[in-house]
This record gives C-alpha cells, structure tokens and sequence, in this order.
C-alpha cells in the first residue's frame, strides 16, 4: 500500500488538558472555566499555528474532577495518559495541590486559573504555575478592607474545611488579629453542607460586626440567606469562591450583605474585558461567571511558551515558561521563581439589588 500523497504534511495534534468541577456545587464554575480555555482553542486553531515548520492543531482535553481530590489525581493521571503537552487547572486549591504532584512527575507544566493557597506553589515543584494572586495576599485584603473602610471591630470565622477555604480564613485570621480585631470565634462546616442554622445561631449570640465564611457559592450563598433569615446583622466577608455573578440565585436577599474578593483584576478594568466579554457571550451564550478570562490567557501562555521554545515537546514547554512575559486579558503575566505572579492583584466587590458591583482594586 502507498502512503496517500500529502498525508505528512497533515496537521499535528497538540493535546492541551482542562479540568474543572463540571459537577456538584461548583459546576457553574467549573464550565466556565472550560468555557475559557474552549474560546481560546478555537481561535488559535481558527488563526492557524506553526511550531518548527509544522502546523499544529490544538484540542482540548478536557475532564470532570468534581471538585474532589481523590477524582483529581486519577483525572491527572488520565491526562498524563493522554499525552498532553500542558495543563489548564485545577479550579480549587483542593483539587490542584494533590494533582500538581502527578503532573510535577511527569514534567508536565500545570496553570491553576483559579487556585489561590499558597502551598500550591510552595512545594517546590517546576511544574506549577497560577494566574491569580494568592491567599496570602485575598485574605489580608479583606481584613484590612473589614478593618479600615466597615469599620469593624469583631469578626466570627467559618470555614468548609477545604484546602482553599480553610487557608483562607487562617490568612484572614492571621491579618485581622494583627490589625487588632476580636475574632469571636472560628467554626468548620463542611463543602456540602446546606443548613448553617446551628453555626449562626451561636454566632448571633456572639454578635460580631462582620463573619468571615471560606468556602464556595455553592455553599456561601445559603449561608449568607439562613443569616439574613435569622436577623444577623453582621456583614459577611468571602473570598473568590463566593464571589461569582450567580451568586443571588443562591443567596437571595442574603446576596447584598456580602462583600467579598477576586483574586485577579476585574473584568470591566480589565483593558480587552469588554470585547473578551462580548466575544464569550456570543460564543456560549451566557455570562461568565469568574475566572473565564484567566483560563482563556492560560491556553495563549502554554502557546506562547511553545512558540519561544519552537517544540511542542513537554520538556521544552516547561523550560520556556519561567520567563513568560505575556499581555493578555488579565494584564500582564509574569512569574516569580515558585510560579506565582510577580504583581498580584485583588478586587473587591459588593452586590446591589443582587447585581455584583465593584468596590475597590488592590494592587499587591
């Protein structure tokens, strides 16, 4: 048999992996995010790349962690499997910390758009990269703010004992006692549960001026409604996790007693936010929910590094991406020696009439 004449000059295919939660609480999340990454994919594919004179095609290869950590390193192991080049996730501190180690083994270059503990990036692995700032920086912004802007002298804290809710509220923690304020206390719930009544029942017995909940929408907006349903008059803090624009589905009337963090500069100051916005909108038909544009940036910086490296090859993608300079939709993206951001930024948001509404930007 002949070879069909013009098959070698066939297009490569590049696998760049996605995961996120595309079940459970985090769902809407979870595909936004992959929503990002997709959008990105699309375009560079629809651009045409070439990488060492060969033209390449990108896919996506994109998998359902559920936002679990035991699911996320069998999901990186099948991606590892798969062979792809790179890695866009996970979405949560929780999910990604157990997954980096696998994808550290396999030299493979790992670009959380969402993950913010600070561990992720401090276990000394050359693989792991985010395009976020981090909770050492989300937590101290949202103290201060409580502190100097609300006002507040005493805070309750509840966390939903994950990797990213309860490092978040010790970093709260941390900075809010530094600051001089009263933590009345800290309560652990958990990232399923529903009914926050016993928790804020005794909370209201402690009466602080503001609570400070660690955790996702999924569960941060029934506890912000079951609040205002028991008459608590403090204002509730929150971090990234809560802070999506779906938020008053699930929060109700609850929704315009939160202020919370991104761990990222907000879509509107972002300089292309309106044209990526519009772009997303008319391509899925809905609004993004968060971290939509970080994913989208992450694909150009894997692609990015493999055009200054010439390969596609792993190996060679990883060595090009300490030195990313990359000017995206987030802004610039630079990283440090553990493959954090060098110039983090936090924005801070309120909701009015459920509508989620800028407060302030925080340059770190």
């Amino acid at each position: 048999m002949f070879a069909v004449c013009g098959a070698a000059s066939a297009d490569t295919v590049v696998k760049i992996g996605h995961v996120s939660p595309l079940t459970g609480g985090s769902a809407q999340q979870g595909k936004d995010n992959e929503n990002g990454a997709q959008l990105a994919v699309e375009e560079i594919n629809a651009k045409g790349l070439t990488i060492a004179g060969q033209k390449v095609t990108l896919q996506l290869d994109a998998q359902d962690d559920a936002g679990d950590p035991r699911t996320a390193t069998q999901v990186a192991q099948k991606l590892v499997d798969d062979k792809v080049v790179a890695v866009v996730g996970h979405e949560t501190s929780g999910t990604s910390i157990p997954a980096s180690k696998i994808y550290s083994d396999a030299g493979i270059v790992q670009i959380s758009p969402s993950a913010t503990n600070p561990v992720y990036t401090q276990q000394g692995f050359k693989t792991t990269f985010r395009v976020v700032a981090t909770d050492a920086q989300q937590g101290p912004a949202l103290a201060n703010y409580a502190a100097k802007d609300l006002k507040v002298k005493s805070v309750a804290i509840v966390d939903d004992s994950t990797a990213y809710g309860q490092g978040l509220a010790n970093e709260f923690e941390k900075t809010a006692k530094a600051l001089g304020l009263t933590v009345v206390s800290h309560d652990a719930t958990n990232d399923k549960a529903i009914d926050f009544r016993a928790i804020l029942t005794k909370i209201k017995g402690e009466n602080p001026d503001a609570i400070m909940y660690g955790g996702m929408d999924a569960t941060g907006g029934p506890f912000a409604k079951q609040a205002k349903q028991l008459g608590l008059r403090a204002k509730i803090l929150a971090g990234d996790g809560v802070c999506t624009s779906s938020l008053a589905n699930l929060g109700g009337a609850g929704t315009d007693n939160i202020v919370c963090s991104e761990a990222g500069m907000a879509l509107e100051k972002m300089a292309s936010g309106a044209a990526f916005e519009a772009k997303y909108e008319k391509r899925f038909g809905q609004h993004i929910q968060l971290y939509a544009p970080f994913t989208y940036d992450s694909v150009y910086i894997i692609v990015d590094a493999m055009k200054r490296a010439n390969s596609t090859d792993p190996a060679k993608i990883l060595a090009a991406m300490p030195t990313t300079d990359y000017n995206g939709v987030i802004g610039q993206t630079t990283f440090d020696a553990k493959g954090d951001l060098k110039h983090g930024v936090i924005t801070l948001y309120t909701y009015q009439s459920g509508k989620k509404t800028l407060l302030d930007v925080v340059k770190m």
